[in-house]
């Protein structure tokens, strides 16, 4: 619960400090933003454990690893992955 908290705000956090134009180019590309991000993160946490729920999570955890290193290209590909695990459309 801690990590997936943490991980949420990381990606908030990511997403405030990028650059304003890659993050609007991707948001209308792919619906890669940190409101839908977090909305993701939520319904994680309301999933119950299942290899399915682990599997999306590491996708988060790979998005969030893409947006600190700036790549949002690749955090927005992880993003989308995870949201088809999820079965969430935005």
């Amino acid at each position: 619960m801690k990590l997936l908290l943490v991980t949420a705000v990381t990606i908030a956090t990511a997403l405030a400090v990028s650059p304003a134009s890659a993050q609007k180019a991707s948001a209308q590309k792919t619906g890669c933003t940190s409101e839908n991000m977090a909305k993701l993160v939520a319904s994680g946490n309301a999933m119950p454990d299942s290899p399915g729920k682990f599997a999306m999570m590491k996708e988060m955890g790979a998005a969030n690893a893409a947006m600190s290193k700036g790549d949002m290209r690749g955090a927005c590909k992880s993003y989308m992955r995870a949201q088809q695990m999820s079965g969430q459309k935005s």
